[in-house]
């Protein structure tokens, strides 16, 4: 149980034992994507909260709307809420949002893991890392060219067919094109984010990055690149897709659940 003052049990590492598990959603998505995952997190005696992002289809926020600011308030009074220490997970473009989260409620906060997530110096965006490794030239622009854009280009939708063959190529074709139309527009600066972080608060926390080696949409080269930015993750591979708690849910839970629990 936490005592008075909100810490926990401490872990062997002398880190406290994260209670909750907050999971974030990336682009396009929300809390349904981690349907699949919850169960075996709460398996594992871990409490689960999948958030939904503002703007992104649940909550009647308009799309262009989003931004990381809301975000970072809607996760953060998440965080704030729970009785004992919190872990982020963090999926795709979610992996910012986590960033900025444990950034601004380090307190609370005592582990992050990404999952193919967008793991980021300050300062930096997911498009900087792209034009940095001259993605267009490399094939390494993932689902940026399938996009369809709003008139004023301030939001964007998956299409269907595109979404299955990029994010969910490791499940069946038909599961996959019915997943897909879950999916939901999605406001660009919500999308185009970049935080800022310091070593004292975020830089002390222990991190995992979950690399999925058959992701086409945050290729492995640009995984690994992200990385190679913020060095100090500890890293486990994944053959699997874009969405591994999704085609794969069980084998993520085995390789998440150890670091969560510290």
């Amino acid at each position: 149980m936490p005592r008075p003052d909100g810490s926990g049990v401490r872990g062997t590492g002398g880190q406290a034992v994260a209670e909750t598990v907050v999971l974030v959603h990336g682009a396009w998505q929300g809390s349904w994507v981690w349907t699949r995952f919850v169960p075996w997190l709460q398996a594992a005696g871990l409490r689960a909260v999948a958030v939904d992002l503002p703007g992104n289809g649940a909550d009647g926020t308009p799309p262009e709307t989003a931004s990381l600011d809301r975000y970072v308030a809607h996760v953060g009074a998440i965080v704030a809420a729970q009785p004992g220490p919190v872990a982020l997970v963090g999926h795709s473009g979610g992996g910012v949002v986590a960033t900025a989260v444990a950034e601004r409620y380090r307190e609370r906060v005592e582990r992050v893991a990404y999952v193919a997530g967008m793991m980021l110096p300050p300062g930096m965006g997911f498009g900087d890392v792209l034009a940095d490794m001259k993605a267009a030239e490399n094939g390494l622009l993932g689902i940026g060219p399938h996009l369809v854009w709003s008139h004023d280009r301030r939001v964007s939708t998956v299409p269907v067919e595109a979404a299955a063959d990029i994010f969910l190529n490791d499940v069946p074709r038909d599961e996959a094109l019915r997943l897909a139309r879950g999916l939901t527009p999605q406001g660009e600066a919500g999308r185009a984010i970049a935080t800022a972080w310091t070593p004292q608060r975020f830089g002390t926390l222990p991190r995992l990055y979950v690399e999925c080696a058959h992701d086409r949409s945050v290729l492995l080269p640009v995984q690994r690149r992200m990385q190679a930015l913020v060095p100090g993750a500890a890293r486990v591979t994944l053959d699997a897709d874009h969405a591994p708690h999704v085609s794969q849910p069980r084998r993520l839970a085995e390789v998440l659940i150890p670091f969560l629990k510290g």
